[in-house]
């Protein structure tokens, strides 16, 4: 794996994120970015997993010439067109994964790539933003319990990956509960800003996830040799588990319209009910508007304008065209 000078990294610091020799026993061992362009297989079992920073300057070179890997494998894996997909080139495994943003700030649907390459004695995995994914399965190899050849390794990544979905998904489902609890009179259009949010989250997930499934059957159906039949088996648990989160993420979705249909149902129902209320008030109030009105114009020929009982005569007759009024509006049902 030795390479050229004229093909090294501009800065192996800031490509380098981690590196470890695993013993095929479950740990490793931590190798300097020198130490790895200049690892060969030793004892049997051991293998190389480099974890790389994608926009590193002079990287895509360094994997055509140290790696031997062909000028369109290097640009995939360098690559911001982050599609998830998967294919075998030869010996070698070259796949696109996506994984949840849990970084401060992120939405769910911000979602970061994880390209991997193996020739199943090295692995290379390379991101542009953090991911807590691999951290997760070195924390493994470092405590010892972690993967103990290419395979394990990749199935590990994977796994982390869709259980990390996972957390995602049920903290979607935890909000769409609070919102079914909640009451609508409080802040509907507050309800319904969150509730675009979450469909916006699944709408995001399902068009991310979806082609993430296709990529992990690829790998359990076209995976080298070296991807043994126990990788392939966990890699089938893992579309499986993968499955069921998308079948998930369409009962959020659908919940989350559901309410958002039954918030809006209620709104619209109360608004109804204001206008109704003022329909009424202001039928009742119009023909005593126009009594009073008509009474009170200031022009010659007024009556009762000399007669000390005229008012109580005309509040006698606003309260009987009020009570006329009730009972036709309730016979009329519109009381009700």
């Amino acid at each position: 794996m030795a390479a050229s000078q004229d093909y090294d990294v501009a800065d192996p610091d800031a490509a380098l994120l981690f590196a470890r020799v695993l013993d095929g026993n479950g740990g490793g061992r931590v190798v300097s970015w020198e130490e790895a362009n200049q690892w060969r297989p030793g004892r049997a079992g051991e293998m190389l997993w480099l974890h790389l920073c994608r926009n590193a300057d002079g990287l895509q070179d360094w994997l055509e010439h140290a790696l031997q890997m062909s000028e369109p494998t290097a640009e995939l894996l360098v690559s911001d067109d982050t599609r998830p997909r998967a294919l075998r080139e030869g010996n070698a495994l070259v796949a696109v994964l996506r994984g949840i943003n849990f970084n401060p700030g992120a939405e769910p649907e911000d979602m970061i790539a994880l390209q991997l390459w193996s020739d199943g004695r090295r692995v290379v995995t390379l991101r542009r933003e953090p991911l807590q994914t691999p951290r997760q399965t070195l924390a493994e190899i470092d405590a010892g319990t972690g993967p103990t050849d290419a395979g394990a390794l990749i199935t590990s990544v994977t796994e982390h990956m869709i259980a990390r979905m996972n957390h995602s998904i049920l903290d979607m489902n935890d909000n769409i509960d609070r919102l079914e609890q909640a009451d609508p009179e409080d802040d509907a259009d507050d309800m319904l800003d969150r509730i675009a949010v979450i469909r916006r989250n699944c709408l995001a997930l399902k068009r991310h996830m979806s082609p993430q499934h296709e990529a992990l059957e690829r790998i359990s159906r076209d995976a080298p040799p070296w991807f043994e039949e126990h990788d392939r088996r966990e890699i089938a648990e893992s579309i499986d588990r993968l499955r069921r989160y998308l079948e998930d993420i369409d009962i959020s979705k659908e919940s989350a319209v559901v309410l958002q249909d039954d918030i809006r149902a209620r709104a619209a129902a109360s608004a109804d009910r204001t206008s109704y209320l003022l329909t009424i008030v202001a039928a009742i109030f119009l023909p005593l508007s126009f009594v009073t009105g008509l009474l009170g114009i200031n022009v010659g020929g007024v009556p009762g304008v000399n007669n000390g009982d005229a008012f109580w005569v005309v509040s006698g007759l606003c309260c009987a065209i009020l009570a006329v009024q009730v009972v036709l509006f309730w016979r009329w049902k519109w009381l009700g």
